[in-house]
């Protein structure tokens, strides 16, 4: 039984827990592979595919943890054990992935290093993220509310990115420089610390609502080829797969660009590091706008309109400088109006960003009823791992193909911003840019099979609700008849 008001003190904390999940992802999407390739010289292909590998074992466990923990039983609900158990390994681990005894590897030493780290990262995060992203669920059976919910929990783990990015390029690339091995050491002991206090924090926070989250009933069986029945019967739902291969073709173009981000700043408008701190800081004007935002956008138009005209709207938005400034159409690096204009881009392309996460987040979690009006199971944890096990495994992709793409153009390592040949900036635009735009426009038609609305979702809690009563009245008849 969810609570039927939820304290600001719980939604809050909800959010806050995402900043761990911002800290990483901010870290491995912006500089990781900018850190072992041009900082720690190790090939771009060998660092996208190191990157590839620990996204796979990655998004093979989604599902496992997603299911476990939909199945668990425990005195702290189903998902508690999960998030507290994660906390230390992650932090631990993160920290060591940042500081690599670079003296005692070889190249390829290094690659090993990279891939064992980023496993091991990757894994003790989801064991985190799944449980307490698809608490929501559990939170609240409110359209609204949900989307409330998830709109702090995308600001925090913004938020939690963007400072760690501003702590970069603000700080630590000022004080030690953009291709010092000390910039990126203290950047991970920092981020290792506030991924720790961001998990503890949230996870102790939302321990009072443990008696209102729901307690899986048994399962009839627990063998394997009945449970791989139960999750093909789930996964198969077409609202799910909607969104599913929405995610799939959208990892692919964000793994690509968010690997490109800094080389795009730094080589392809040639920022300084103090114009990208600027940048990076517009993104919490961006974070709180699509927090604000979502939720009344969505009370207006509902959830698919909603996120259906936002993407469209940012897939051109959002290529428009890289695609102009190849025709020759956009301001010229050094110029005086390049920063302010793009400046003013990177907020209203981020705001779009988020809040269409915002809104794809809460339709997934609408989900839930409709499955269970069918299986009568809840399974929450399943489809959110499933729908991060497709972004993060062709994100990976998304990394290879930009490690790869880096070495065919024969982008130089090492290489001063103002130094690489015109050609090569060109191809690295033309990559970064119109490229995207195929896969982009790929998961935009796949979102136009969603279904769920919110009179659905309405009609279906009520029909839960019923249900739940009846089988209570049934029951207790049964327990005063036997007495």
């Amino acid at each position: 039984m969810t609570q039927p008001h939820l304290p600001n003190r719980v939604r809050w904390l909800y959010g806050f827990g995402s900043v761990a999940y911002g800290v990483k992802d901010n870290g491995f999407s912006y500089f990781l592979m900018f850190y072992y390739n041009q900082v720690l010289d190790l090939p771009g292909s060998l660092a996208g595919l190191a990157i590839l590998i620990a996204m796979i074992f990655d998004a093979a466990t989604d599902p496992v943890i997603g299911f476990w923990s939909d199945s668990t039983h425990s005195r702290w609900g189903r998902r508690h054990p999960f998030m507290y158990a994660s906390a230390l390994p992650v932090a631990i681990i993160y920290y060591f992935l940042w500081n690599p005894p670079v003296e005692h590897l070889s190249q390829f030493g290094l690659f090993v290093y990279l891939t064992i780290g980023a496993v091991l990262v990757r894994q003790f995060i989801t064991l985190y993220e799944t449980p307490s992203t698809s608490i929501v669920a559990e939170l609240t059976e409110d359209y609204d509310e949900r989307t409330r919910l998830l709109s702090l929990r995308y600001m925090f783990g913004w938020a939690g990115g963007i400072a760690m990015a501003l702590l970069m390029w603000g700080v630590l690339m000022v004080a030690f420089g953009i291709d010092n091995q000390r910039t990126f050491k203290v950047y991970g002991t920092i981020g290792a610390v506030v991924m720790f206090v961001a998990i503890v924090a949230s996870a102790a926070g939302l321990h009072s609502q443990i008696p209102y989250l729901r307690q899986p009933p048994k399962r009839a069986s627990y063998r394997v080829s009945q449970v791989f029945h139960d999750v093909r019967v789930t996964l198969s739902n077409r609202n799910f797969l909607s969104l599913f291969l929405a995610g799939l073709f959208a990892a692919i173009a964000a793994g690509v660009g968010t690997n490109f981000n800094t080389y795009i700043n730094t080589h392809f408008w040639e920022f300084k590091p103090e114009q990208v701190r600027w940048i990076v800081m517009s993104l919490f004007v961006s974070a709180a706008l699509a927090a604000n935002l979502s939720p009344r956008v969505t009370r207006r138009f509902d959830k698919k309109a909603s996120a259906l005209g936002i993407y469209a709207v940012s897939i051109v938005f959002g290529a428009a400088p890289v695609v102009l400034r190849l025709v020759g159409w956009f301001p010229e690096n050094h110029t005086p109006w390049l920063f302010p204009v793009m400046l003013i881009h990177q907020i209203l392309e981020v705001t779009l960003i988020i809040m269409f996460g915002i809104i794809q987040s809460s339709m997934l979690a609408d989900v839930v009823e409709e499955n269970e009006m069918k299986t009568g199971r809840r399974e929450e944890g399943l489809f959110f791992a499933a729908r991060t096990f497709a972004a993060k495994a062709t994100s990976g992709i998304g990394a290879l193909f930009a490690g790869v793409a880096l070495d065919l153009i024969h982008f130089p390592r090492s290489a001063a911003p103002g130094s690489v040949s015109h050609d090569v900036i060109f191809n690295l635009g033309l990559i970064y840019g119109p490229s995207l735009m195929i896969f982009y426009f790929l998961a935009l038609w796949c979102m136009t099979h969603y279904r769920i609305g919110r009179r659905d979702h309405g009609d279906r809690v009520q029909s839960l609700a019923d249900r739940a009563a009846s089988t209570n009245g049934a029951s207790e008849k049964i327990r005063v008849g036997g007495r």
